[in-house]
């Protein structure tokens, strides 16, 4: 009887570990991010950042974009004289997939089309990098039933133009792609 108690107590130590060491599932979220640059001068950049994040539980895709002035010192809000235009641009792989989107940014203007979304910013006068940062979400449905599609991944696309004192710079797009 002993034998078969201290045999039970191993067999449950065990389990016990295992269930306690197993790892336990995300939510389901998934979240990328990415940066292009082009330089002003030596020591200055102008940078855009996309990070968009797809949370499979809520079928909803949160994306964010910031353009800045990066410097070795850390970023940079713009000079009081800039004039700017961001475009950013909401698509996915499937031409079946349907982007609804929301967004409260000022001066900004959304652009839809079967496949994408494209959102133009116009910026007057500079201010800190938090000025220049455009936040919203998308929940892509399937364009013949209306439900939700949580099998394709979102790509946030950005660029940003800047125009002040002499400078007058495109940069790239900057991309990131998140699945559910």
């Amino acid at each position: 009887m002993n034998r078969l108690a201290r045999l039970l107590a191993v067999f449950s130590a065990t389990w016990l570990t295992l269930a306690l060491g197993a790892s336990i599932p995300s939510a389901g979220a998934a979240i990328d991010s990415a940066h292009s640059s082009v330089p002003v001068d030596a020591g200055t950049a102008v940078e855009m950042h996309v990070t968009v994040n797809c949370i499979a539980a809520e079928a909803n895709c949160y994306f964010n974009t910031a353009a800045n002035l990066g410097t070795p010192g850390g970023p940079l809000g713009f000079p009081g004289d800039l004039w700017a235009r961001q475009t950013t641009t909401l698509r996915t792989m499937d031409r079946s997939v349907y982007l609804n989107f929301d967004f409260d940014f000022p001066n900004t203007r959304s652009f839809k089309s079967l496949t994408d979304v494209e959102f133009t910013t116009i910026y007057f006068g500079g201010g800190p990098p938090e000025k220049f940062t455009f936040h919203g979400n998308s929940w892509p449905v399937d364009a013949r039933t209306g439900r939700p599609r949580t099998d394709v991944p979102l790509i946030v696309c950005s660029h940003i133009q800047v125009v002040y004192g002499g400078v007058n710079l495109t940069t790239p797009d900057a991309c990131a792609q998140a699945a559910f």
